[in-house]
Protein backbone atom coordinates (compact mmCIF):
# COMPACT_ATOMS: atom_id res chain seq x y z
CA UNK A 1 0.00 0.00 0.00
CA UNK A 2 2.80 2.41 0.94
CA UNK A 3 4.73 1.65 -2.30
CA UNK A 4 1.59 2.14 -4.39
CA UNK A 5 1.00 5.51 -2.73
CA UNK A 6 4.56 6.59 -3.53
CA UNK A 7 4.06 5.63 -7.18
CA UNK A 8 0.87 7.67 -7.36
CA UNK A 9 2.56 10.57 -5.58
CA UNK A 10 5.36 10.48 -8.15
CA UNK A 11 2.85 10.47 -11.00
CA UNK A 12 1.23 13.57 -9.55
CA UNK A 13 4.63 15.28 -9.24
CA UNK A 14 5.28 14.52 -12.91
CA UNK A 15 1.82 15.80 -13.87
CA UNK A 16 1.17 12.54 -15.72
CA UNK A 17 -2.46 12.50 -14.55
CA UNK A 18 -2.98 15.93 -16.16
CA UNK A 19 -0.58 15.71 -19.10
CA UNK A 20 -1.47 18.62 -21.40
CA UNK A 21 0.78 17.16 -24.11
CA UNK A 22 -1.78 14.43 -24.70
CA UNK A 23 -4.55 16.93 -25.54
CA UNK A 24 -4.06 19.51 -28.29
CA UNK A 25 -6.93 21.64 -26.95
CA UNK A 26 -6.15 21.36 -23.26
CA UNK A 27 -3.99 24.48 -22.97
CA UNK A 28 -6.58 26.61 -24.70
CA UNK A 29 -9.35 25.12 -22.60
CA UNK A 30 -7.51 25.76 -19.37
CA UNK A 31 -6.79 29.35 -20.44
CA UNK A 32 -10.45 29.90 -21.24
CA UNK A 33 -11.58 28.51 -17.91
CA UNK A 34 -9.04 30.63 -16.05
CA UNK A 35 -10.19 33.80 -17.80
CA UNK A 36 -13.82 33.06 -16.97
CA UNK A 37 -13.00 32.66 -13.30
CA UNK A 38 -11.02 35.87 -12.85
CA UNK A 39 -13.91 38.30 -13.04
CA UNK A 40 -17.63 37.72 -13.51
CA UNK A 41 -18.73 41.35 -13.77
CA UNK A 42 -20.58 42.20 -16.99
CA UNK A 43 -21.53 45.58 -18.41
CA UNK A 44 -25.31 45.23 -18.49
CA UNK A 45 -28.29 43.06 -17.67
CA UNK A 46 -28.81 42.48 -21.39
CA UNK A 47 -25.31 41.06 -21.72
CA UNK A 48 -25.83 38.81 -18.70
CA UNK A 49 -29.15 37.55 -20.04
CA UNK A 50 -27.63 36.73 -23.43
CA UNK A 51 -24.66 34.94 -21.85
CA UNK A 52 -26.99 33.00 -19.56
CA UNK A 53 -28.66 31.44 -22.58
CA UNK A 54 -32.17 32.47 -21.55
CA UNK A 55 -34.65 31.44 -24.23
CA UNK A 56 -38.38 31.40 -24.83
CA UNK A 57 -40.23 29.01 -22.51
CA UNK A 58 -37.65 28.93 -19.73
CA UNK A 59 -38.01 29.63 -16.00
CA UNK A 60 -36.51 32.58 -14.15
CA UNK A 61 -36.55 33.38 -10.45
CA UNK A 62 -36.42 36.33 -8.06
CA UNK A 63 -36.47 36.73 -4.28
CA UNK A 64 -38.63 39.24 -2.41
CA UNK A 65 -36.36 40.40 0.42
CA UNK A 66 -37.02 44.02 -0.59
CA UNK A 67 -40.76 43.38 -0.40
CA UNK A 68 -42.61 46.54 -1.51
CA UNK A 69 -39.33 48.36 -2.20
CA UNK A 70 -37.99 46.01 -4.89
CA UNK A 71 -36.49 47.78 -7.91
CA UNK A 72 -34.54 44.90 -9.43
CA UNK A 73 -37.06 42.62 -11.10
CA UNK A 74 -38.52 45.38 -13.30
CA UNK A 75 -35.06 46.25 -14.61
CA UNK A 76 -34.57 42.58 -15.44
CA UNK A 77 -37.96 42.28 -17.10
CA UNK A 78 -37.35 45.38 -19.22
CA UNK A 79 -34.04 43.90 -20.38
CA UNK A 80 -35.83 40.65 -21.25
CA UNK A 81 -38.47 42.65 -23.11
CA UNK A 82 -35.78 44.36 -25.22
CA UNK A 83 -34.36 40.95 -26.12
CA UNK A 84 -37.84 39.78 -27.20
CA UNK A 85 -37.79 36.69 -24.97
CA UNK A 86 -41.27 35.36 -24.22
CA UNK A 87 -43.34 32.60 -22.65
CA UNK A 88 -41.42 32.67 -19.37
CA UNK A 89 -42.32 31.11 -16.05
CA UNK A 90 -41.48 33.37 -13.11
CA UNK A 91 -40.68 31.47 -9.93
CA UNK A 92 -40.55 34.16 -7.23
CA UNK A 93 -40.40 33.61 -3.49
CA UNK A 94 -43.38 35.96 -3.35
CA UNK A 95 -45.21 38.58 -5.42
CA UNK A 96 -45.88 41.84 -3.57
CA UNK A 97 -47.56 45.08 -4.60
CA UNK A 98 -44.31 46.12 -6.24
CA UNK A 99 -44.88 43.38 -8.81
CA UNK A 100 -48.01 44.95 -10.30
CA UNK A 101 -46.03 45.73 -13.46
CA UNK A 102 -46.13 42.01 -14.26
CA UNK A 103 -49.64 42.64 -15.59
CA UNK A 104 -48.07 44.30 -18.64
CA UNK A 105 -45.56 41.49 -19.15
CA UNK A 106 -48.34 38.91 -18.99
CA UNK A 107 -50.45 40.81 -21.51
CA UNK A 108 -47.43 41.04 -23.83
CA UNK A 109 -46.79 37.30 -23.64
CA UNK A 110 -43.41 37.72 -21.96
CA UNK A 111 -44.67 35.95 -18.84
CA UNK A 112 -47.13 33.07 -19.12
CA UNK A 113 -46.82 31.36 -15.73
CA UNK A 114 -46.26 32.42 -12.12
CA UNK A 115 -45.22 30.42 -9.05
CA UNK A 116 -44.79 31.92 -5.60
CA UNK A 117 -45.90 32.23 -2.02
CA UNK A 118 -48.32 35.09 -2.63
CA UNK A 119 -50.02 37.15 -5.32
CA UNK A 120 -51.04 40.55 -3.99
CA UNK A 121 -52.14 43.99 -5.15
CA UNK A 122 -53.40 44.74 -8.64
CA UNK A 123 -51.58 41.67 -9.93
CA UNK A 124 -53.60 39.52 -7.54
CA UNK A 125 -56.81 41.16 -8.71
CA UNK A 126 -55.94 40.62 -12.36
CA UNK A 127 -55.02 36.97 -11.81
CA UNK A 128 -58.27 36.44 -9.87
CA UNK A 129 -60.18 37.79 -12.87
CA UNK A 130 -58.48 35.37 -15.26
CA UNK A 131 -55.51 37.29 -16.68
CA UNK A 132 -53.31 34.18 -16.90
CA UNK A 133 -54.21 31.13 -18.94
CA UNK A 134 -52.20 28.81 -16.68
CA UNK A 135 -53.10 28.59 -12.98
CA UNK A 136 -50.69 30.24 -10.57
CA UNK A 137 -48.96 27.76 -8.26
CA UNK A 138 -48.94 28.84 -4.61
CA UNK A 139 -46.38 27.22 -2.30
CA UNK A 140 -45.23 27.86 1.24
CA UNK A 141 -41.66 29.00 1.78
CA UNK A 142 -40.70 25.48 2.76
CA UNK A 143 -42.70 24.05 -0.13
CA UNK A 144 -40.91 26.29 -2.61
CA UNK A 145 -37.52 25.22 -1.26
CA UNK A 146 -38.61 21.59 -1.50
CA UNK A 147 -39.82 22.07 -5.07
CA UNK A 148 -36.48 23.57 -6.12
CA UNK A 149 -34.21 21.15 -4.28
CA UNK A 150 -36.07 18.07 -5.53
CA UNK A 151 -36.10 19.27 -9.12
CA UNK A 152 -39.87 19.69 -9.39
CA UNK A 153 -39.17 23.34 -10.19
CA UNK A 154 -36.14 23.90 -12.38
CA UNK A 155 -34.70 27.42 -12.55
CA UNK A 156 -32.90 28.22 -15.79
CA UNK A 157 -31.73 31.66 -14.66
CA UNK A 158 -31.91 33.16 -11.16
CA UNK A 159 -31.76 36.96 -10.96
CA UNK A 160 -30.78 37.73 -7.38
CA UNK A 161 -30.51 41.22 -5.90
CA UNK A 162 -27.79 41.61 -3.27
CA UNK A 163 -26.78 44.79 -1.49
CA UNK A 164 -23.13 43.98 -2.12
CA UNK A 165 -21.02 41.63 -4.21
CA UNK A 166 -17.41 41.26 -5.24
CA UNK A 167 -16.32 40.56 -8.80
CA UNK A 168 -16.60 36.81 -8.27
CA UNK A 169 -20.17 36.93 -7.01
CA UNK A 170 -19.68 36.52 -3.26
CA UNK A 171 -22.79 38.37 -2.13
CA UNK A 172 -24.68 39.44 0.98
CA UNK A 173 -27.51 41.68 2.10
CA UNK A 174 -25.80 43.53 4.96
CA UNK A 175 -23.10 45.57 3.20
CA UNK A 176 -23.75 48.46 0.83
CA UNK A 177 -26.22 51.29 0.31
CA UNK A 178 -29.30 49.06 -0.04
CA UNK A 179 -28.85 46.68 2.87
CA UNK A 180 -31.80 44.32 3.12
CA UNK A 181 -30.58 41.78 5.64
CA UNK A 182 -31.06 38.07 5.20
CA UNK A 183 -30.97 36.63 1.68
CA UNK A 184 -32.61 33.45 2.92
CA UNK A 185 -34.90 32.97 -0.06
CA UNK A 186 -32.16 33.70 -2.60
CA UNK A 187 -29.70 31.14 -1.27
CA UNK A 188 -31.70 28.15 -2.53
CA UNK A 189 -32.15 29.73 -5.97
CA UNK A 190 -28.43 30.43 -6.28
CA UNK A 191 -27.51 26.89 -5.35
CA UNK A 192 -29.91 25.10 -7.71
CA UNK A 193 -30.36 27.42 -10.71
CA UNK A 194 -28.63 26.47 -13.94
CA UNK A 195 -27.34 30.05 -14.18
CA UNK A 196 -27.17 32.59 -11.34
CA UNK A 197 -26.83 36.33 -11.91
CA UNK A 198 -26.09 38.57 -8.92
CA UNK A 199 -27.44 42.10 -9.33
CA UNK A 200 -26.01 44.72 -6.98
CA UNK A 201 -25.56 48.45 -6.58
CA UNK A 202 -22.40 48.06 -4.48
CA UNK A 203 -19.30 46.30 -5.77
CA UNK A 204 -16.67 45.64 -3.10
CA UNK A 205 -13.13 44.32 -3.21
CA UNK A 206 -12.56 40.58 -3.17
CA UNK A 207 -13.47 38.75 -1.02
CA UNK A 208 -16.76 40.20 0.18
CA UNK A 209 -17.50 39.65 3.86
CA UNK A 210 -19.74 38.10 5.05
CA UNK A 211 -20.69 35.69 2.28
CA UNK A 212 -24.36 34.72 2.05
CA UNK A 213 -24.22 33.50 -1.54
CA UNK A 214 -20.77 32.09 -2.40
CA UNK A 215 -19.05 32.52 -5.73
CA UNK A 216 -19.24 28.79 -6.46
CA UNK A 217 -22.93 29.22 -7.35
CA UNK A 218 -22.62 32.47 -9.31
CA UNK A 219 -22.11 32.83 -13.05
CA UNK A 220 -22.33 36.59 -13.62
CA UNK A 221 -22.44 39.85 -11.68
CA UNK A 222 -24.12 43.04 -12.89
CA UNK A 223 -23.88 46.43 -11.19
CA UNK A 224 -26.92 48.68 -11.53
CA UNK A 225 -27.73 52.10 -10.13
CA UNK A 226 -30.15 50.88 -7.45
CA UNK A 227 -31.60 47.49 -6.53
CA UNK A 228 -34.28 48.57 -4.06
CA UNK A 229 -35.57 50.85 -1.34
CA UNK A 230 -34.78 49.16 1.95
CA UNK A 231 -37.01 51.56 3.87
CA UNK A 232 -39.99 49.66 2.45
CA UNK A 233 -39.07 46.21 3.74
CA UNK A 234 -41.24 46.86 6.80
CA UNK A 235 -44.18 48.42 4.97
CA UNK A 236 -47.66 47.04 5.43
CA UNK A 237 -47.41 44.16 7.85
CA UNK A 238 -44.96 45.31 10.53
CA UNK A 239 -46.45 47.11 13.53
CA UNK A 240 -44.99 49.47 16.10
CA UNK A 241 -48.31 50.32 17.76
CA UNK A 242 -51.21 48.02 18.59
CA UNK A 243 -54.94 48.64 18.85
CA UNK A 244 -57.01 47.50 21.86
CA UNK A 245 -58.36 44.43 20.08
CA UNK A 246 -54.86 43.29 19.14
CA UNK A 247 -53.73 43.71 22.74
CA UNK A 248 -56.60 41.56 24.05
CA UNK A 249 -55.76 38.83 21.53
CA UNK A 250 -52.09 39.07 22.50
CA UNK A 251 -52.95 38.68 26.19
CA UNK A 252 -54.94 35.56 25.36
CA UNK A 253 -52.03 34.16 23.34
CA UNK A 254 -49.72 34.57 26.31
CA UNK A 255 -52.29 32.93 28.59
CA UNK A 256 -52.07 29.86 26.40
CA UNK A 257 -48.27 29.86 26.17
CA UNK A 258 -47.47 30.35 29.84
CA UNK A 259 -49.82 27.58 30.93
CA UNK A 260 -48.14 24.85 28.92
CA UNK A 261 -45.10 22.81 30.01
CA UNK A 262 -43.15 24.11 27.01
CA UNK A 263 -42.84 27.60 28.47
CA UNK A 264 -39.55 27.12 30.25
CA UNK A 265 -35.87 27.95 29.85
CA UNK A 266 -34.75 27.14 26.33
CA UNK A 267 -38.14 27.40 24.63
CA UNK A 268 -38.33 28.35 20.94
CA UNK A 269 -40.75 30.74 19.29
CA UNK A 270 -41.86 32.25 16.01
CA UNK A 271 -44.28 35.12 15.65
CA UNK A 272 -46.15 36.20 12.56
CA UNK A 273 -46.50 39.61 10.97
CA UNK A 274 -49.97 40.37 12.34
CA UNK A 275 -50.45 43.04 14.97
CA UNK A 276 -51.73 40.64 17.63
CA UNK A 277 -48.89 38.20 16.94
CA UNK A 278 -46.30 40.91 17.40
CA UNK A 279 -48.04 42.36 20.45
CA UNK A 280 -47.95 38.91 22.04
CA UNK A 281 -44.15 39.06 21.97
CA UNK A 282 -44.20 42.28 23.99
CA UNK A 283 -46.44 40.74 26.64
CA UNK A 284 -44.57 37.44 26.56
CA UNK A 285 -41.27 39.20 27.20
CA UNK A 286 -42.73 40.70 30.39
CA UNK A 287 -43.71 37.20 31.51
CA UNK A 288 -40.20 35.95 30.68
CA UNK A 289 -38.65 38.65 32.86
CA UNK A 290 -41.06 37.93 35.69
CA UNK A 291 -40.34 34.19 35.66
CA UNK A 292 -36.67 34.60 34.66
CA UNK A 293 -37.13 32.44 31.59
CA UNK A 294 -34.84 32.74 28.58
CA UNK A 295 -35.59 31.45 25.10
CA UNK A 296 -33.12 29.46 23.05
CA UNK A 297 -34.12 30.78 19.64
CA UNK A 298 -36.59 33.00 17.83
CA UNK A 299 -36.80 32.25 14.15
CA UNK A 300 -38.45 33.19 10.86
CA UNK A 301 -38.84 36.76 9.72
CA UNK A 302 -37.03 38.88 12.31
CA UNK A 303 -38.24 42.25 13.64
CA UNK A 304 -36.94 44.93 16.00
CA UNK A 305 -38.79 43.47 18.99
CA UNK A 306 -36.80 40.27 18.69
CA UNK A 307 -33.55 42.15 18.15
CA UNK A 308 -34.17 44.07 21.38
CA UNK A 309 -34.77 40.82 23.28
CA UNK A 310 -31.54 39.39 21.86
CA UNK A 311 -29.65 42.44 23.12
CA UNK A 312 -31.31 42.12 26.50
CA UNK A 313 -30.31 38.49 26.77
CA UNK A 314 -33.84 37.07 26.87
CA UNK A 315 -33.14 34.97 23.79
CA UNK A 316 -29.85 33.33 22.86
CA UNK A 317 -30.08 33.23 19.06
CA UNK A 318 -32.08 34.63 16.16
CA UNK A 319 -32.41 32.51 13.02
CA UNK A 320 -33.30 34.92 10.23
CA UNK A 321 -34.78 33.90 6.88
CA UNK A 322 -36.01 37.44 6.12
CA UNK A 323 -35.23 40.71 7.89
CA UNK A 324 -38.42 42.71 8.34
CA UNK A 325 -36.97 46.07 9.35
CA UNK A 326 -33.70 47.99 9.34
CA UNK A 327 -33.02 47.19 12.99
CA UNK A 328 -33.03 43.52 12.06
CA UNK A 329 -30.72 44.25 9.13
CA UNK A 330 -28.20 46.00 11.39
CA UNK A 331 -28.41 43.25 13.98
CA UNK A 332 -27.72 40.56 11.40
CA UNK A 333 -24.66 42.50 10.32
CA UNK A 334 -23.26 43.19 13.78
CA UNK A 335 -24.49 40.57 16.25
CA UNK A 336 -22.81 37.14 16.00
CA UNK A 337 -25.84 35.52 17.62
CA UNK A 338 -28.13 36.77 14.85
CA UNK A 339 -27.76 34.16 12.11
CA UNK A 340 -28.88 34.02 8.51
CA UNK A 341 -30.58 30.86 7.28
CA UNK A 342 -31.82 29.71 3.89
CA UNK A 343 -35.47 28.93 3.17
CA UNK A 344 -34.46 25.30 2.90
CA UNK A 345 -32.81 25.33 6.35
CA UNK A 346 -35.89 27.13 7.62
CA UNK A 347 -38.73 24.96 6.41
CA UNK A 348 -37.93 22.45 3.64
CA UNK A 349 -39.79 19.28 4.69
CA UNK A 350 -37.65 17.00 2.51
CA UNK A 351 -34.22 17.74 4.01
CA UNK A 352 -32.53 16.15 7.02
CA UNK A 353 -34.29 18.36 9.53
CA UNK A 354 -35.50 21.97 9.18
CA UNK A 355 -35.69 24.75 11.76
CA UNK A 356 -39.49 24.88 12.09
CA UNK A 357 -39.38 21.36 13.49
CA UNK A 358 -37.57 22.76 16.53
CA UNK A 359 -40.35 25.22 17.38
CA UNK A 360 -42.23 25.03 20.65
CA UNK A 361 -44.63 27.85 19.78
CA UNK A 362 -45.68 29.25 16.42
CA UNK A 363 -47.98 32.28 16.29
CA UNK A 364 -49.87 32.61 13.02
CA UNK A 365 -52.29 35.11 11.51
CA UNK A 366 -55.22 34.08 9.35
CA UNK A 367 -57.81 35.57 7.00
CA UNK A 368 -60.40 32.96 7.96
CA UNK A 369 -60.52 29.67 9.84
CA UNK A 370 -63.26 27.06 9.71
CA UNK A 371 -64.81 24.84 12.35
CA UNK A 372 -62.33 22.09 11.46
CA UNK A 373 -59.42 24.52 12.06
CA UNK A 374 -58.49 24.65 8.36
CA UNK A 375 -56.85 28.01 7.61
CA UNK A 376 -57.10 30.37 4.65
CA UNK A 377 -54.36 32.96 4.26
CA UNK A 378 -54.67 33.46 0.49
CA UNK A 379 -58.13 34.62 -0.61
CA UNK A 380 -60.10 37.52 0.81
CA UNK A 381 -63.80 37.54 1.64
CA UNK A 382 -64.46 38.58 -1.98
CA UNK A 383 -62.60 35.58 -3.39
CA UNK A 384 -59.68 37.61 -4.71
CA UNK A 385 -56.05 36.66 -4.10
CA UNK A 386 -55.01 38.80 -1.13
CA UNK A 387 -52.65 37.10 1.28
CA UNK A 388 -49.58 34.90 1.43
CA UNK A 389 -48.95 31.25 2.14
CA UNK A 390 -45.54 32.27 3.55
CA UNK A 391 -44.37 29.91 6.24
CA UNK A 392 -47.88 29.34 7.58
CA UNK A 393 -48.25 25.63 6.91
CA UNK A 394 -44.55 25.04 7.65
CA UNK A 395 -44.74 26.57 11.11
CA UNK A 396 -48.08 24.92 11.85
CA UNK A 397 -46.66 21.49 11.07
CA UNK A 398 -43.37 21.97 12.90
CA UNK A 399 -44.53 23.66 16.10
CA UNK A 400 -45.40 21.74 19.24
CA UNK A 401 -48.19 24.28 19.67
CA UNK A 402 -49.45 26.17 16.62
CA UNK A 403 -51.55 29.15 17.68
CA UNK A 404 -53.76 30.99 15.19
CA UNK A 405 -54.58 34.55 16.24
CA UNK A 406 -57.48 36.47 14.73
CA UNK A 407 -60.17 38.95 15.73
CA UNK A 408 -63.51 37.21 15.99
CA UNK A 409 -64.90 39.81 13.60
CA UNK A 410 -62.86 41.69 11.02
CA UNK A 411 -64.84 44.68 9.78
CA UNK A 412 -68.26 43.14 9.13
CA UNK A 413 -66.91 39.66 8.45
CA UNK A 414 -66.61 36.67 10.76
CA UNK A 415 -63.12 35.21 10.94
CA UNK A 416 -64.65 31.79 11.71
CA UNK A 417 -66.70 30.11 8.99
CA UNK A 418 -68.22 26.72 8.28
CA UNK A 419 -65.69 26.04 5.55
CA UNK A 420 -62.84 28.26 4.43
CA UNK A 421 -62.81 29.34 0.80
CA UNK A 422 -59.25 28.13 0.34
CA UNK A 423 -57.40 25.59 2.46
CA UNK A 424 -53.75 26.54 2.82
CA UNK A 425 -52.98 24.99 6.21
CA UNK A 426 -54.88 21.83 7.18
CA UNK A 427 -56.73 21.90 10.47
CA UNK A 428 -55.00 18.86 11.91
CA UNK A 429 -51.81 20.93 12.21
CA UNK A 430 -53.48 23.80 14.11
CA UNK A 431 -53.72 23.42 17.87
CA UNK A 432 -55.56 26.47 19.16
CA UNK A 433 -57.46 29.52 17.93
CA UNK A 434 -57.13 32.69 19.98
CA UNK A 435 -59.55 35.58 19.42
CA UNK A 436 -60.48 38.71 21.32
CA UNK A 437 -63.67 37.03 22.54
CA UNK A 438 -62.48 33.56 23.38
CA UNK A 439 -60.10 30.66 22.96
CA UNK A 440 -60.85 27.39 21.14
CA UNK A 441 -58.65 24.29 21.27
CA UNK A 442 -58.55 21.70 18.52
CA UNK A 443 -60.28 18.61 20.00
CA UNK A 444 -57.37 16.40 18.91
CA UNK A 445 -55.16 18.23 21.45
CA UNK A 446 -56.63 16.74 24.60
CA UNK A 447 -53.39 17.47 26.45
CA UNK A 448 -53.56 21.19 25.67
CA UNK A 449 -57.21 21.30 26.63
CA UNK A 450 -56.37 19.72 29.99
CA UNK A 451 -53.49 22.13 30.66
CA UNK A 452 -55.58 25.21 29.97
CA UNK A 453 -58.61 24.08 31.93
CA UNK A 454 -56.38 23.15 34.86
CA UNK A 455 -55.10 26.74 34.81
CA UNK A 456 -58.65 28.06 35.00
CA UNK A 457 -58.74 29.32 31.42
CA UNK A 458 -62.16 29.25 29.79
CA UNK A 459 -61.99 27.23 26.58
CA UNK A 460 -64.85 27.41 24.10
CA UNK A 461 -65.88 25.17 21.25
CA UNK A 462 -64.92 26.78 17.94
CA UNK A 463 -68.53 26.43 16.77
CA UNK A 464 -69.64 28.46 19.76
CA UNK A 465 -67.32 31.27 18.67
CA UNK A 466 -68.57 30.98 15.09
CA UNK A 467 -72.17 31.27 16.26
CA UNK A 468 -71.31 34.32 18.33
CA UNK A 469 -69.75 35.99 15.30
CA UNK A 470 -72.71 35.07 13.08
CA UNK A 471 -75.14 36.50 15.64
CA UNK A 472 -73.35 39.85 15.33
CA UNK A 473 -72.56 40.14 11.61
CA UNK A 474 -74.53 37.31 10.01
CA UNK A 475 -73.33 34.46 7.86
CA UNK A 476 -71.05 35.32 4.93
CA UNK A 477 -72.65 35.29 1.50
CA UNK A 478 -71.37 32.71 -0.98
CA UNK A 479 -68.93 34.00 -3.60
CA UNK A 480 -69.88 33.66 -7.24
CA UNK A 481 -67.02 31.73 -8.85
CA UNK A 482 -66.58 30.50 -12.39
CA UNK A 483 -65.93 26.87 -11.46
CA UNK A 484 -64.89 26.07 -15.02
CA UNK A 485 -61.79 28.22 -14.65
CA UNK A 486 -59.05 27.45 -12.12
CA UNK A 487 -56.76 30.45 -11.54
CA UNK A 488 -54.56 29.08 -8.75
CA UNK A 489 -53.37 25.75 -7.39
CA UNK A 490 -52.50 25.53 -3.69
CA UNK A 491 -49.71 23.07 -2.97
CA UNK A 492 -49.17 21.79 0.53
CA UNK A 493 -45.58 21.89 1.74
CA UNK A 494 -44.95 18.28 0.69
CA UNK A 495 -46.09 18.95 -2.88
CA UNK A 496 -49.60 17.52 -2.70
CA UNK A 497 -52.45 19.59 -4.13
CA UNK A 498 -54.49 20.77 -1.16
CA UNK A 499 -56.95 23.16 -2.86
CA UNK A 500 -57.80 25.15 -5.97
CA UNK A 501 -58.92 28.74 -6.47
CA UNK A 502 -61.46 29.63 -9.14
CA UNK A 503 -61.91 32.74 -11.22
CA UNK A 504 -64.15 35.38 -9.68
CA UNK A 505 -67.14 36.20 -11.88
Amino acid sequence: MREQFKKNEKKLDNNSFYDCKNNDNSVGSMTKIKNNLNNKVLNSLEEAIVKSGLKDGMTISFHHAFRHGDKTFQQVMEAIKKLNIKNLTVLASSFTKSHDCFIEYIKNGIVTSLEGSAIRGELGNAISEGLLTKPVIIRSHGGRARSITTGQSFINVAFLAASSSDEMGNANGVVGDSCVGSLGYAIVDAQYADKTIIITDTLVSYPNNPISIPQIYVDYVVKVEVIGDNKKISSGEIHSKFNPKEIVIAENIVKVIKNTPYFKNGFSFQTGTGGASQASLVILSDEMRRKQIKASVFLGGIIKLEVDLLKEGLVNTLLDVQSFDLEAVNSLKNNPNHLEMSASFYANPFIKGCAVNKLDFGILSVLEIDVNFNCNVITGNDGYLRGASGGHSDVAYGSKIAIVAAPLIRGRISSIVDRVQTIVTPGNTIDVLVTDLGIAVNPIRTDLLMWLKSAGIVVKDIRELRDLAYSIVGEPLPIDYDTNRVIALIEYRDGTLIDTVYKVK
